[in-house]
């Protein structure tokens, strides 16, 4: 039996609700709303929309919007339960997220080490944010994700893992496709029914816990 490889995505999964359309809704003009539209409805690449986006805000807000998503956003129930099952059993785990680094590593970094975390960055040394994109699409994909969770799955991952994605949205829609078995919710777990692909769905990472062990058990 393969060993399983978790590919996990961050805003909506791990935290209960997406920080960057938090930050939006927050600190960002009207205009973003019709970005994001643009973004689900396929008219616009993730890595475009998301840069013009943040390119609305102002460098100088990042203090306070570090302060704000650290006492707004919430962490999905469970998860902490969760990651230390993940060490107890040797389960490779992987946080590969469309979010940014200056607030991702602040609100995980209490469980996941910054090597196991893959994320976007932004530089704030200029009037508006710039987001830089260091997992960018490899030459299999040509979808300008932004952080690309498909390559990063073909970079980290061989023929000896089970990949296992945990999800919930239209970003880690091409990495399920890709997985031998897809643990969803929202976007992610409608779409999983609508192509057939391996599933099971979550609400807390309790839930994923005993996906976990069950799948012990049957092997």
């Amino acid at each position: 039996m393969k060993k399983p490889m978790i590919f996990c995505d961050f805003d909506g999964t791990i935290t209960n609700s997406d920080n960057i359309i938090a930050i939006m809704k927050r600190f960002a003009p009207p205009e973003w709303e019709r970005v994001k539209d643009d973004i689900l409805d396929g008219r616009l690449s993730v890595q475009k929309g998301v840069s013009y986006m943040f390119s609305l805000l102002p460098s100088s807000l990042k203090k306070e919007i570090v302060a704000f998503l650290l006492e707004n956003a919430t962490i999905r129930e469970g998860f902490a339960d969760f990651v230390a099952y993940v060490k107890k059993t040797d389960i490779p785990f992987y946080v590969v997220s469309g979010g940014i680094d200056f607030f991702v590593h602040p609100l995980l970094e209490k469980w996941i080490e910054k090597e196991h975390i893959f994320c976007n960055s932004a530089r704030f040394d200029r009037e508006t944010i710039e987001i830089i994109w260091p997992y960018s699409c490899d030459e299999h994909c040509r979808n300008q994700c932004g952080c690309c969770k498909p390559s990063l799955i073909r970079k980290l991952a061989n023929e000896e893992h089970s990949i296992i994605v945990i999800g919930d949205s239209i970003t880690d829609l091409q990495a399920a496709k890709l997985a031998d078995h897809v643990i969803a919710r929202d976007f992610l777990l409608q779409k999983c029914r609508e192509l057939n692909l391996s599933h099971t769905p979550f609400t807390t990472f309790f839930d994923v816990i005993d996906f976990f062990e069950e799948m012990k058990v049957k092997r």
